[in-house]
């Protein structure tokens, strides 16, 4: 089968790159496409991806958005235009769903952020299949009326942290806080107030903290895996969820300090026992202090969860039956 993967962030490209490889290893010849971000092309070149690059990323304005997915999608028409696809799939990506669409080719969609609302809109009533992990709702799922949904048992980011091996370092003076800089740009986030050097001024208290920046030093600085660093750090604080997660699934302390962190996916990990904490931004020195350090044991279970990438293959097997019968 000819699969078309299409990554919009760094997220998507880890995930993307953990579905390829399977895919491939299972005899399917895998398109991967990304567009001009901050975390993307760079990812890629360390996940060992050489995507197609298509279009960019403009949060500037409503018209800059508009746009730069317009374009997008036309040039994925053009990519396409004699040579289709069999089969798509990638994490809301708002132009492969576009253009999948509209040439007649099934998708296969993971999906974790409701409060996404726009996005979600854009995406997943396009769906042939829709992958999610079991902390979201039926209600949420129904809300958008995709034709086969199918959940499993943890969260997206499992698909690369069960198989990350990441190395021992000493580059960084100990302890080490990882924060991730609080995200303006996207559409959900519109209204929310950057608390990010607020907390590192606090947290600088506590020990030697890595600022990961989203946008304003993309190009000026080396590219950080943040997967593999936060693995090495003694806590992470973020504003939303992705790196939150990435860091609990291998133990490490995490705190997701805004309102927009309280996620289906975060609460669901804590309850797993994950240590993955929710705080507003006044609170995180306090459960800084109390946390900072005790790494907890996961791989039990870790080792519990589903790989989804068994999922998403198996929707593949299933569509490519389909197809010949």
């Amino acid at each position: 089968m000819k699969i078309w993967y299409d990554a919009c962030t760094g997220k998507h490209v880890r995930y993307g790159a953990a579905i390829a490889k399977r895919l491939r290893k299972s005899g399917h010849e895998v398109i991967f496409t990304t567009r001009e971000h901050p975390d993307t092309v760079a990812l890629a070149r360390i996940v060992g991806e050489k995507p197609i690059v298509v279009g960019k990323y403009s949060p500037e304005t409503l018209i800059s958005r508009l746009e730069a997915s317009a374009n997008r999608i036309i040039q994925f028409s053009k990519l396409f235009r004699d040579n289709p696809p069999d089969i798509a799939i990638s994490h809301q990506s708002v132009e492969l769903c576009r253009t999948a669409f509209g040439l007649g080719v099934p998708i296969i969609l993971t999906a974790d952020t409701p409060h996404a609302k726009a996005v979600n809109k854009l995406t997943i009533p396009f769906a042939t299949t829709l992958i999610v992990s079991e902390a979201l709702p039926k209600r949420f799922l129904k809300n958008y009326c995709p034709d086969r949904i199918i959940q499993f048992k943890g969260v997206d980011e499992t698909a690369w942290i069960k198989d990350l091996k990441p190395p021992k370092t000493s580059d960084f003076k100990k302890p080490l806080i990882v924060v991730r800089e609080f995200e303006t740009k996207a559409a959900y986030a519109h209204g929310t107030v950057d608390r990010t050097s607020e907390i590192v001024r606090k947290l600088e208290a506590l020990g030697n903290v890595l600022l990961l920046k989203r946008y304003e030093a993309a190009g000026k600085n080396e590219f950080v895996d943040s997967a593999r660093i936060v693995a090495n750090a003694d806590l992470v604080v973020s504003a939303g969820g992705t790196i939150a997660r990435e860091a609990a699934l291998q133990g490490v302390p995490s705190i997701v300090a805004s309102e927009l962190g309280r996620t289906y996916v975060n609460t669901y990990l804590a309850r797993k026992g994950f240590p993955i904490f929710m705080s507003d931004s006044l609170s995180i020195l306090n459960l800084a202090k109390r946390h900072l350090g005790k790494k907890v044991d996961v791989a039990d279970k870790l080792a519990q969860f589903d790989n989804p990438v068994d999922i998403i293959e198996n929707a593949v097997n299933k569509l490519q039956s389909k197809s010949k019968a």
